[in-house]
């Protein structure tokens, strides 16, 4: 039987900038189904790594293959309408814009409407603005109390900072993705907070069925979602694995003691 081919396949994907090698060499694959943690000290080439991927930069060489078929090369929307969708370690939502407003401003791009059709609301145009909007409400709910109800006409301003990071979430699902990159979806939660996120990561692939890729410095958090660890160093893949064998790998102890030496000196 043959081999079932990868979701997401990296092969021997290198990126500098200037005399900085940033990436280097670097094979990854992401199956179908699975969460891959991408782990590694800051500086590692993680954040990079994922602006490669969605087409922000293009690498100096190698491959990149979405269901076999190369991205490399296309706009950041072309990777989103491929099924690439992202959060960022830095929020970026529309803060002055509605819960909703935020989910449905990602699908208009997708549209047929005409701008024409759209000023003057003919048929078409509303009959896809009503479908925009019932995804958005849709893609909201999944995350329960938190983003329903009155919630969906709040300026997302009025938000926690934990809900910011589940509505930014609900807008990347909202582009109907294959794959899911979360950038440090954890980033500032208090314990609570991240267990609520560590599960909330679990619910996105059992009941979303989303394959994800995540970059994520909180352990407790790799440990619990993790099919597979991937960390980096410098741009370079030092160790793969399950969890326990990637936190017990003596490269990988050596990079992170190595940071902390540095930051205490």
């Amino acid at each position: 039987m043959a081999a079932t081919q990868p979701l997401l396949a990296l092969r021997g994907v290198s990126k500098s900038f200037g005399g900085l090698t940033v990436i280097s060499d670097l094979d990854l694959h992401v199956d179908e189904g699975e969460i891959v943690s991408v782990i590694g000290p800051n500086g590692a080439g993680k954040t990079t790594l994922f602006n490669i991927i969605t087409g922000v930069y293009r690498p100096d060489e190698g491959e990149i293959l979405l269901e076999e078929q190369s991205i490399v090369g296309l706009d950041p929307h072309q990777v989103t309408n491929r099924g690439v969708a992202r959060t960022f370690q830095t929020l970026r939502l529309f803060l002055n814009m509605s819960v909703r407003e935020n989910v449905m401003a990602v699908q208009y791009g997708r549209t047929k409407s005409s701008p024409f059709e759209a000023m003057l609301r003919l048929p078409r145009a509303r009959r896809e603005e009503r479908e925009i909007r019932q995804r958005a409400e849709e893609k909201l709910s999944f995350f329960g109390q938190r983003l329903v109800g009155y919630r969906w006409d709040q300026p997302a301003y009025s938000l926690s900072y934990a809900n910011r990071r589940r509505l930014e979430i609900a807008r990347a699902m909202a582009t109907e993705p294959r794959i899911l990159l979360l950038d440090e979806p954890a980033a500032g939660m208090n314990p609570a907070e991240t267990q609520e996120i560590t599960e909330l990561i679990g619910k996105l692939r059992e009941e979303g069925r989303y394959t994800i890729l995540v970059i994520e410095h909180d352990m407790h958090v790799v440990e619990g979602i993790s099919d597979r660890v991937v960390a980096l160093d410098h741009g370079v893949k030092i160790a793969e694995g399950s969890f326990d064998a990637v936190a017990t790998d003596p490269r990988v102890i050596e990079a992170y003691l190595g940071l902390r030496k540095a930051e205490t000196k």
